[in-house]
């Protein structure tokens, strides 16, 4: 598996390169935003872990530049940012996971798994698997529908009332978690354990703020809402 580290912290970067190296894993460092994105651009990665700070592009910006390039690689963000709306601006900027600084290298590795485990070439022992898919919720099943919402899960699109809806890859699995079992109760450890694999998820700020965002592109003025918030248990999903 290919990681991408882009960071302009030498003192983290040499270290974490190293551990990654030793649990397995193929490193390419980036000091620089810019030359994040000429080597995202050059070579086909399995996770991108970007500073948010970085000289020139920051990783926010490289985030969005290689999402509006259609790029569903898992991204994950390494930053000092730690307030809700930073969350929220990371995960809209199409980010699958994020790390506030300084962490535990145990559980960098930790989240590096979980997300390596959504690659479309992981098969369960780090070897390729070109059909493999992590966003499809059963083989096979590459739509889904729930009253007027469809969701294409082979284009990364939701349809929704004649208007067509882009889906960051953490919005995709997440919706399709959804909509795989409407009108049922998910609890919290339900949708953690799911999209985060069983691996130790993010903080519970990180699921409020994806759902947030996915309220936002999937109900616009006059369209009723979809996911709805069981206060203290979870979320149900229906019209």
């Amino acid at each position: 598996m290919r990681i991408l580290l882009v960071d302009d912290e030498i003192e983290l970067t040499t270290p974490l390169s190293q551990a990654l190296k030793r649990e397995g894993y193929e490193i390419d460092v980036a000091f620089s935003g810019r030359d994040g994105l000429t080597l995202a651009a050059q070579h086909q990665y399995d996770l991108l872990v970007l500073d948010w700070m970085l000289p020139e592009s920051s990783g926010l910006e490289v985030c969005r530049e290689r999402r509006s390039h259609g790029d569903t690689t898992p991204v994950l963000f390494l930053t000092a940012k730690d307030t809700l709306d930073d969350r929220v601006l990371g995960l809209d900027a199409g980010a699958d996971d994020y790390l506030v600084k300084p962490f535990e290298l145990r559980e960098l590795l930790a989240r590096v798994r979980a997300l390596l485990r959504r690659s479309p070439h992981w098969d369960g022992d780090r070897h390729p698997r070109p059909d493999a898919t992590s966003t499809s919720p059963t083989p096979g099943q590459q739509r889904l529908q729930v009253g007027d919402l469809e969701l294409d899960l082979d284009n990364q699109l939701a349809h929704r009332q004649g208007r067509t809806i882009d889906l960051s890859g953490k919005e995709l699995r997440l919706l399709a978690y959804f909509m795989s079992h409407p009108g049922q109760l998910l609890t919290h450890q339900q949708i953690h354990e799911y999209l985060w694999d069983g691996d130790r998820p993010p903080s519970s700020n990180v699921l409020a703020a994806s759902i947030r965002l996915l309220r936002r592109k999937l109900s616009i003025s006059g369209e009723p809402p979809l996911i709805h918030t069981v206060y203290g248990k979870g979320y149900r999903f229906g019209d």
